[in-house]
């Protein structure tokens, strides 16, 4: 079956059944609902991935069907009213909103960056800066250094040259930041007041952009968050009001734009293709960016666990606000696969739910680590083996009956543990080793 949906990715990576998606008003809080119970949700599962957000810190919390609520829960003082940031997320949001200038012939993804921000926005020799474009900005693929210190730093000393452009891939905050002075120059409107005339105005979405040191960070409640999965979901189109018209920057965003991380579009994460990278790394780990959720899904992913993801095959939207769930590793982490465990299993007729459950609950500690590392199982199961893969997807240790391990002496990185229970059954996990 996974086969069948890889390739229905690659033929159709935003087919939706768009005929039947609901659209809330514009204005107002009004949002139809549809009850889990026609979907065979079960109750006491749907109380178990209550719990299990709850117990990872989570603020707010939303599925979407069809584009009509199914679950939408708030934890501790955390309100449908109340507002949060996206940290990364927003890249996602950056890339559509520079669709929208793009649409409206105000740039050209193609367009030397300099064109926009001048000469020298970068310490590189012009004919080098010369070579940055914007598509190198949205795909990360600029060549900068991302390893100075000061991944932030958006001065031109900050901004050296590393490599030419398009030929590595490395998640830089900098690059993209500058995405943000480039829309202002290419739309003559302040950020804010682009998003107010384009999303505000046509599909409800509200926020707003905070400068906080280098980076503006966007700030929204969760049901515009919720509305941007929906837009996405509807390959750009809000209830007949189509935002972006160029169908191939809607699917570029969306599918993998370089060579190098196949799992990277337009400022978009990606599942389903087989490798990934992470930021701060340049490793490629063999496998899927979230094994366990569906192979088409694809994610805005931010720091301390903000999540946008987007699902064409189940027409579904989830979204998630919150502190950090406890291990993040920038804008992925091992609570996206956990909490798909918990989204698959909600349907009462998926069998051995608990064992799904209790065999997800592992926690690894300390992470990061330097010296040893430490599995539990929340349920009490015991390890009957585990392998620990590199970055290269390379088996590094192997060990039985342990539930503490010494890592010592492996190298800094991040690493893939695979642990088999004395069940028979599997899981995967991450940890950093320092």
């Amino acid at each position: 079956m996974k086969s069948i949906l890889h390739l229905l990715c690659f033929f159709f990576p935003l087919f939706t059944f768009s005929q039947s998606l609901y659209f809330p008003p514009i204005n107002g809080d009004q949002w139809d609902t549809l009850d889990p119970e026609t979907l065979n949700w079960c109750p006491e599962r749907i109380d178990s991935l209550s719990q299990f957000l709850d117990d990872k810190n989570t603020k707010a919390f939303i599925i979407l069907k069809d584009g009509k609520i199914v679950l939408e829960t708030y934890f501790d003082d955390f309100t449908q009213d109340s507002v949060w940031y996206w940290a990364s997320a927003a890249k996602s949001l950056t890339a559509f909103l520079t669709g929208i200038a793009q649409d409206m012939d105000m740039l050209d993804i193609n367009d030397p960056t300099s064109n926009y921000l001048g000469e020298g926005w970068t310490s590189l020799e012009p004919d080098q800066e010369s070579q940055i474009t914007i598509r190198n900005q949205l795909t990360m693929t600029t060549g900068l250094d991302d390893g100075t210190g000061e991944a932030d730093c958006t001065d031109p000393d900050c901004l050296l040259y590393l490599a030419d452009v398009a030929t590595r891939w490395a998640y830089h905050n900098a690059p993209y930041s500058l995405l943000d002075p480039v829309l202002e120059e290419a739309t003559g409107l302040s950020l804010n007041q682009f998003v107010n005339s384009q999303m505000n105005a046509r599909t409800g979405l509200t926020g707003l952009y905070v400068p906080i040191g280098y980076n503006r960070v966007f700030f929204s409640k969760p049901r515009s968050m919720a509305r941007f999965g929906l837009l996405m979901l509807n390959n750009g189109e809000w209830d007949g009001d189509q935002l972006i018209t160029d169908q191939t920057y809607l699917t570029d965003m969306v599918n993998t734009s370089q060579d190098l991380n196949q799992s990277y579009g337009y400022l978009w994460w990606l599942n389903g293709k087989g490798s990934y990278m992470l930021p701060t790394l340049q490793n490629i780990f063999e496998t899927d960016l979230v094994p366990s959720a569906p192979a088409d899904m694809y994610a805005a992913l931010g720091k301390n666990d903000q999540k946008i993801y987007v699902v064409p095959s189940q027409n579904m939207v989830v979204i998630r606000m919150g502190d950090s769930a406890g291990q993040a590793l920038f804008a992925l982490s091992s609570f996206d696969n956990n909490l798909w465990e918990y989204i698959n299993a909600l349907e009462c007729n998926i069998s051995d739910v608990d064992d799904l459950h209790q065999n997800g609950e592992w926690s690894v500690f300390p992470n990061p680590a330097s010296d040893f590392i430490q599995f539990e199982s929340k349920s009490g199961l015991d390890i009957l083996d585990l392998s620990i893969f590199d970055g290269n997807g390379r088996l590094v240790k192997k060990e039985r009956n342990e539930n503490k391990v010494d890592i010592g002496e492996l190298p800094k990185g991040i690493y893939a543990v695979r642990i088999r229970t004395e069940w028979g059954s599997s899981t995967t996990r991450t940890f950093t080793k320092l």
